[in-house]
């Protein structure tokens, strides 16, 4: 009977990267062969939450990252299968007793998943290593030591990728295994409105953030079109793991120290801290995927509106500054933080429908679809977390601080292009003679608003406040405290 060669196998998934990346970093330390492995899962690209856009940043990260390995004549193993075919079908040619990968903050199918193959593993004897990732820790009951547990991980020096000579799989030997396989197409469509995929386009982004982009990172962080380019835009890059936390907050903290910007970079590291601390309570309340974290809010009734959702989804609702974001974000991926909170909010607000009813659209949308960031922040811009302030964003007040020009609502909405800028904030106020004079006809040209803002504000506001009074939610709230803060401010609540 012939031995077959051992290998181990790092199991890439949101972690599309080779350096500061502790699976692969401890696989190299086992000192065995070894092999890059990513699955194109049936049961993610068939998940609503999931579209092409995603698909095609992972694929041009895998494409980014071949380059990067054939300097050590090595690929990622890439395949269309899920993760347990694709180790069955290994160990066929291949002696496996380790895997390693990352600790996924996912949704409830990769939640399953996982717990599936950790049963898998154990029953083929194969040690499943799982590495923590930017610092979220699994198994917590509460907050307690969690800052300590963050501060040590962020001031680990970022990991070297250092695999020793002829320890990866060669091209050769993958090639052969390839043919084991079905195998996805990695060339994405090129000419994109999206940003491309890959830690090469993430470190460029990076650099020209703290080259000179970060100096109007608080002045611009609000604006919706100045916020493009004063923002990092390094989200979708973490998110897909091209760049780690880690290392991009020790840049930030070397650049620190010579900046004339520091207020800058601190508010830039402390988002990043934020970023870990939503992850961390969605690791600790997966639930949240489907219900609001604060059970008293799960008697919140709302009728469905599928027009409503249908002119949202479209940037037909009537108020420019709503339209300008939707159309934005379903053309190029991104907005910044305070529109997504205000297109949330007129959904879950003006709108009066269930959070759950945006979170496919949005998740799709979004370049940067972290789920540990979506659906805690879905929920408090909702007004269901019972412990955060109630914020009922108004659309026009916004537009008129933030684009005061209408810049971004005519670039957008470019049927209200010709309008002065008073009237592009809020055209329903025009005439029947100054819409002749324009040239505009509004509910033709433009639709009128499908909803009145102070009718609705006032509904949703009366409604969000008596129910926060409501024991549940109290008893809810003083949990969550207990949970995901420190107890130090639960005694001062």
């Amino acid at each position: 009977m012939t031995t077959k060669p051992p290998i181990t196998v790092v199991w890439l998934k949101r972690d599309l990267r080779l350096h500061d990346n502790e699976a692969i970093y401890n696989a190299l330390k086992a000192n065995k062969p070894t092999l890059l492995l990513y699955c194109f899962e049936p049961l993610l690209m068939n998940d609503p939450h999931y579209s092409e856009r995603h698909w095609n940043f992972i694929k041009e990260s895998i494409v980014d990252l071949n380059k990067e390995l054939e300097a050590y004549n090595s690929k990622i193993l890439t395949v269309q299968c899920d993760i347990i075919a694709a180790i069955n079908q290994l160990q066929t040619l291949y002696s496996i007793s380790e895997i390693y990968s990352h600790q996924e903050t996912g949704i409830l199918v990769t939640f399953e998943r996982d717990k599936n193959f950790k049963r898998y593993c154990k029953n083929n004897l194969i040690t499943w290593h799982e590495n923590i990732n930017n610092g979220v820790q699994r198994g917590l009951k509460n907050r307690d030591n969690w800052n300590e547990l963050v501060d040590a991980f962020y001031a680990v020096e970022p990991l070297k990728f250092t695999p020793k000579n002829n320890q990866l799989l060669t091209i050769e030997a993958i090639k052969d295994l390839e043919t084991l396989f079905k195998i996805p197409n990695l060339n994405a469509q090129q000419f994109t409105p999206f940003q491309k995929g890959g830690r090469t386009t993430g470190k460029r982004y990076l650099s020209t953030f703290f080259e000179e982009r970060h100096r109007d990172y608080m002045l611009h962080i609000s604006k919706p079109e100045l916020a493009r380019t004063s923002c990092s835009r390094i989200s979708p890059y973490i998110a897909w793991g091209n760049l780690s936390v880690r290392e991009v907050y020790h840049q930030a903290y070397h650049l620190k120290e010579t900046s004339k910007h520091k207020k800058a970079l601190e508010a830039f590291m402390s988002r990043l801290r934020w970023q870990t601390h939503f992850i961390q309570k969605f690791e600790m309340e997966h639930t949240m995927e489907e219900a609001s974290l604060n059970k008293g809010f799960h008697k919140l009734k709302k009728s469905i509106s599928k027009d409503y959702q249908q002119a949202w989804k479209t940037g037909q609702t009537g108020y420019p500054m709503v339209d300008a974001c939707m159309r934005c974000l379903n053309e190029t991926g991104y907005l910044n933080f305070r529109m997504r909170a205000l297109v949330v909010s007129f959904f879950t607000h003006n709108l009066w429908q269930p959070w759950q009813e945006a979170t496919t659209h949005l998740s799709q949308m979004f370049l940067d679809f972290e789920p540990g960031i979506h659906f805690p922040q879905l929920q408090m811009q909702a007004g269901e977390t019972g412990i955060n302030m109630l914020r009922i964003y108004n659309p026009v007040k916004n537009s008129l601080e933030h684009d005061p020009n209408a810049t971004f609502i005519k670039k957008w909405v470019p049927e209200l292009e010709k309008l002065d800028t008073p009237f592009a904030h809020q055209p329903y106020l025009m005439t029947e003679m100054e819409q002749q004079f324009y040239g505009f006809n509004l509910g033709k040209d433009y639709p009128k608003p499908i909803v009145d803002l102070e009718t609705t504000r006032k509904k949703a506001g009366d409604t969000l406040w008596t129910l926060r009074k409501d024991k549940t939610v109290l008893e809810e709230s003083k949990r969550i405290l207990r949970k995901h803060t420190r107890n130090k401010r639960l005694s001062k609540s």
